[in-house]
């Protein structure tokens, strides 16, 4: 499977981490449909879901790191890569294309360390729309939005920070390895 796909059709598909096919997922993804009208409704509905009633694994203190959609379901708890899967494979579910996004972040605000930040992007009303479904608390407010992107984490480029412009259809091997690995460092 190419990592970068062409039409947004091609962002509707499964795969072993992101589960779009698996019963708990679709199951969810219709509830969270059956509540909501139209494809807008539906994706901010998933969204509100898995920011808040998935726990963002650092802020929980929890050492488990998730990997694939069923996971993050089962375990309640994942990191910003894993929630970005889960969020993707409802979507998917609900017939949204959805594709997953990265951030290159500094690690502690400063320049020199940085971390990969996961994130989503839904195709809606002609074009796409970074989410970032990781979870809030004090100082981070991420929120759906399909005018200003109002992620977790705005980038600094004075930092050396960057947003990653490519939109992938499936997670990073990079991202996967790290999370199968049980450790943060991902390398893209």
């Amino acid at each position: 499977m190419d990592l970068i796909a062409r039409t947004p059709a091609d962002y509707l598909g499964a795969d072993d981490v992101v589960e779009s096919t698996a019963a708990e997922v679709v199951a969810l993804a219709e509830r969270l449909r059956g509540a909501a009208g139209d494809d807008e409704a539906f994706a901010r509905a998933a969204f509100a879901w898995v920011r808040d009633e998935i726990a963002h694994a650092g802020d929980a203190g929890d050492p488990r790191f998730a990997v694939s959609a069923t996971d993050v379901l089962e375990d309640g708890v994942g990191w910003c890569y894993a929630k970005a899967h889960l969020l993707t494979a409802v979507l998917r579910a609900g017939g949204v294309p959805t594709g997953l996004c990265y951030q290159w972040l500094t690690d502690d605000g400063t320049a020199g360390g940085f971390v990969v930040h996961g994130l989503v992007a839904v195709h809606l009303d002609g074009s796409w729309h970074r989410q970032d479904p990781r979870g809030n608390k004090p100082g981070v407010a991420a929120e759906f939005s399909l005018g200003e992107e109002r992620l977790a984490w705005p980038v600094d480029p004075a930092l050396g920070e960057r947003d990653l412009p490519e939109v992938y259809v499936a997670p990073a091997p990079g991202v996967v390895a790290a999370l199968r690995r049980g450790v943060l460092a991902v390398e893209l």
